[in-house]
């Protein structure tokens, strides 16, 4: 299917595995007017593995105010526009949100393109249910925020998963640790990529884990709920009364 006129298309890319691109995203980012992207060299990877040549024009979280205008102009003018970031769906956790919002005042038509999502595919391969849950996205740096943060999650029925980076993880799980040792959690890393990962275990378990096998890449952090059904794994130790 062609790119109609006017219209912007936010499209999902994969998050590690090139070959989960969808035919709907690669026809049409193969016959749009332009292509918007997080990062132009990141992004110029995948259209020459896709074998698409198109125009590319940053937006990112330093730039989205200042390009939204000048997208909305073309837009008007009848290009047609695909936005995608490195990776994943655009404005989860990453830019997007605020070029859509413009479209939408300016009744300018959107389509979105789903497709890969490191959310979703983590919280599916973890085991824990995800008939609802809380995505955080990234684990504040400060640390009195990142206690709240974690605090909370333990706290909560559902079940909570955030973007954490590498070199700060042995501090989070080493807090889980201490806050709760034997809460359910699951580690999801380099997700479709050649070296996935889910290590599953109690706080104590996984902390213990990543202090002898330091890791690397990319990470999702789920942190089962309260409500965790057996089926799902050995329940929430009780809460101690203090």
């Amino acid at each position: 299917m062609s790119a109609l006129p006017g219209h912007l298309y936010i499209i999902a890319t994969p998050i590690g595995n090139l070959r989960d691109i969808t035919l709907r995203a690669r026809d049409t980012l193969a016959s749009v007017d332009l292509i918007a992207c997080e990062d132009t060299r990141h992004s110029g990877v995948l259209l020459q593995h896709l074998e698409i040549r198109k125009p590319l024009i940053s937006l990112h979280q330093h730039n989205e105010a200042m390009r939204t205008a000048g997208f909305l102009t073309d837009l008007r003018e009848g290009k047609s526009i695909a936005y995608i970031s490195d990776a994943g769906m655009p404005g989860v956790s990453d830019p997007g949100a605020r070029l859509v919002a413009a479209c939408r005042q300016a009744d300018l038509p959107v389509e979105v393109l789903p497709g890969p999502s490191a959310v979703l595919t983590a919280m599916v391969g973890s085991g824990f249910p995800a008939d609802a849950f809380y995505f955080g996205g990234f684990l504040p740096v400060k640390s009195g925020q990142r206690e709240r943060a974690l605090t909370a999650a333990l706290e909560a029925d559902e079940t909570s998963i955030y973007f954490e980076s590498p070199h700060r993880l042995p501090t989070t799980l080493d807090l889980l640790r201490r806050l709760r040792p034997d809460r359910l959690i699951c580690v999801a890393r380099e997700l479709t990529k050649k070296f996935e990962e889910y290590r599953r275990g109690t706080a104590m378990e996984v902390a213990a884990h990543y202090e002898a096998h330091p890791a690397k890449g990319e990470i999702c952090l789920l942190i089962s709920g309260l409500a965790l059904p057996k089926w799902a794994g050995s329940a929430p130790a009780p809460e101690s009364a203090e």
